[in-house]
């Protein structure tokens, strides 16, 4: 073959008929599932008990997750209590209809009434009588560093979180488990802050314009040079947001008679970018490759709705962690399926960029595998490097089509000057240019710290999801009225912490998310762990009932943590 992957991406070759396999069996998840091991059973609650082959060939060391099966009678307190609440609800908006309870939302005026609905029915009814009840654990405004400890804004309501009032008070030393500052960057001293006070001297902090007018500096492309050599590919792309980098880009490379095939668990701002393209989209269950490979050899015998034809391109959409179950791609699995069936593999490293490999080069540096085998690599800057933006990386031929066809590229103002050039010297400190080795400890940092916090959840027996190598952490919750509790519980004592639920999540899985970083201190670990375990203790969390209970940590130093 004399023509590139990324070409015929571009050019819009057709996808040719493979060979078929032996006929694919149903797939599912299991508990503390090992390459090296035999699988055990799990159910999760949208998923049956099945069993899930690997193929542990591709893989050089042990891939162990953990999706703990909800018990029962958690599962049936949960309806419960939404049953309540929606019931609660009804009654509620049955008294505002009547105008004996006041009405603080948004709502169509009478005389509207025959107009299109500007308000979907059920998630107004879920604003308006379960999110408001539980607010107050959002948007809290914070006046410092967002680092390992934060400072909040006091705010108080006397309407039930309609409104808030500042008090004038600051919450001062709160460790911070919620935000995505995985190695650290985000701080206001040091050698990024540093430079970017610099940069910010001679350039200013507003460009004016986009890449392709007068926008476009010297900074930006160094920046861009730095990023591909990073990333190990012939040349790469920045945006000025991580959200615009795929829900623009996406539109760019694919168009009608194009196949996505997109994770039932992408971010939102993929299925965006799916559907702005006006592609054909079909979604595979959570890290299911067996389901993948159905939906390919289906789209490869079948070809289009109606008239059969073969696909122009065929696009695989998967990001590298995922943000709200702590999972990570089963990338070798992924490119093996994608070269067996010709599809093109789109890879979002929003979140494991930075934080995952012995280079910190993200899932594919994770897995020792070859970035040439992902056609689109992209990420963000907002997370690893203490940022802002995002990049899109692969062959030349692609950048410069994205270049001149991407919205994102043709019509956003460029990214700022001093935020260019933190992004410049954060991932020079993780490649070892600054000539020390603050990148290799605080990846190292990140590692130890990741395997000690989920290691004492699981010992204080709370079912947390997720890789046991992911610096993202959700802890279950379950019950709404556990959601605000936990939030505000936490921060009674100093502890800032990210609440979940709809529609970030399924209805029945609320959850509480918890980012580690290597900014994080053993002593400040121990802390958030305490609370946590006195607040799981107090609202009954420690729902988890694994037979086989993991080794105590006391007696484990930093050395062993480090070999796991």
């Amino acid at each position: 073959m004399t023509e590139s992957a990324t070409s015929k991406l571009l050019n819009g070759d057709i996808c040719h008929r493979t060979s078929n396999g032996k006929k694919a069996s149903k797939n599912g998840f299991v508990k503390d599932h090992s390459l090296f091991e035999q699988p055990q059973k799990y159910r999760r609650p949208r998923d049956k008990n099945q069993n899930v082959p690997h193929n542990s060939s591709l893989y050089k060391k042990p891939f162990v997750e953990s999706f703990e099966e909800t018990p029962l009678w958690v599962a049936v307190l949960t309806y419960m209590g939404y049953g309540i609440l929606t019931i609660f609800g009804y009654l509620r908006d049955f008294l505002r209809h009547w105008d004996i309870e006041k009405c603080h939302v948004a709502r169509e005026r009478d005389e509207q009434k025959d107009f299109v609905p500007l308000y979907q029915d059920f998630e107004n009814f879920y604003t308006r009588n379960l999110y408001m009840r539980i607010r107050d654990n959002w948007n809290r405004p914070i006046c410092s560093v967002p680092g390992a400890k934060v400072d909040l804004v006091e705010r108080v309501t006397h309407d039930y979180n309609w409104t808030f009032e500042h008090t004038g008070k600051v919450v001062k030393d709160v460790i911070n488990m919620g935000s995505y500052n995985y190695l650290g960057f985000a701080e206001n001293t040091g050698a990024c802050a540093d430079a970017a006070l610099e940069v910010t001297k001679m350039y200013g902090v507003g460009v004016g314009s986009t890449r392709c007018e007068m926008g476009n500096l010297d900074i930006h492309e160094e920046m861009e040079q730095l990023v591909a050599r990073f990333l190990g590919v012939e040349s790469a792309m920045a945006f000025g947001m991580g959200f615009a980098t795929n829900s623009m880009n996406i539109p760019a490379l694919m168009g009608k008679g194009c196949l996505i095939l997109s994770d039932e668990l992408n971010h939102t701002s993929l299925v965006l970018g799916a559907r702005l393209s006006g592609s054909t989209i079909r979604v595979f269950k959570h890290n299911n490759m067996q389901s993948l490979e159905k939906l390919l050899r289906d789209a490869i015998v079948h070809g289009q709705p109606r008239t059969h034809r073969p696909w122009k391109k065929i696009l695989i959409v998967v990001e590298g962690i995922y943000s709200m179950e702590g999972s990570i791609v089963r990338l070798p699995e992924v490119i093996a399926l994608k070269k067996r069936y010709k599809a093109y593999l789109y890879l979002d490293e929003a979140h494991s960029i930075g934080a995952l490999g012995p280079n910190g080069r993200g899932v594919v540096d994770y897995f020792g595998l070859d970035s040439k085998d992902v056609d689109i690599m992209m990420g963000t800057f907002t997370k690893s490097f203490g940022a802002a933006g995002g990049y899109i990386g692969g062959k030349k031929e692609l950048i410069d089509y994205l270049r001149r066809h991407s919205h994102s590229a043709m019509y956003a103002t460029s990214m700022s000057p001093p935020v260019a050039q933190q992004i410049i010297t954060s991932m020079k400190i993780i490649m070892g240019e600054d000539g020390t080795t603050l990148g290799a400890d605080r990846l190292r940092q990140l590692s130890q710290n990741t395997t000690f916090f989920r290691r004492r959840l699981h010992e204080m027996g709370f079912i947390i999801y997720g890789n046991d190598d992911s610096p993202v952490v959700p802890l279950m919750l379950y019950m709404p009225a556990k959601i605000g509790a936990f939030g505000r519980e936490m921060l009674k004592r100093n502890i800032g912490t990210v609440v979940v639920g709809f529609p970030a999540t399924p209805i029945i899985e609320s959850r509480a998310r918890f980012c580690v970083s290597a900014a994080h201190t053993r002593e400040m670990l121990d802390t958030a762990l305490e609370a946590i375990s006195e607040v799981g203790d107090l609202l009954q969390l420690k729902y988890s009932r694994r037979e086989q209970a993991l080794p105590s940590l006391g007696w484990m130093s930093e050395e062993s943590l480090l070999q796991d």
